[in-house]
């Protein structure tokens, strides 16, 4: 799943045209790497989300699109923030 995607459907940036922004602006890094709105999330990916000046690192769990808010806290895990 893309990585646009994956923020989205996991609900930790609300929109995909926001989340897209955000990594096309370098806020977003996948395993210490920054990351373009177009990489391939894998099981076990750390990604850091820079909210302002919070971070954010979550440890992807789940990579499928599922339904429902309360599934979608499933697909990760946060590490910090």
């Amino acid at each position: 799943m893309r990585l646009d995607k994956y923020l989205k459907v996991s609900r930790v940036i609300k929109r995909r045209t926001l989340a897209n922004e955000v990594a096309d602006a370098g806020r977003v890094l996948v395993n210490g790497k920054p990351a373009k709105a177009s990489y391939t999330v894998k099981i076990g990916d750390i990604i850091e989300v820079t909210f302002g000046n919070r971070p954010v690192k979550i440890r992807v769990l789940s990579d499928v699109e599922q339904k429902g808010k309360d599934v979608a806290r499933e697909m990760f895990e946060v590490i910090e923030g």
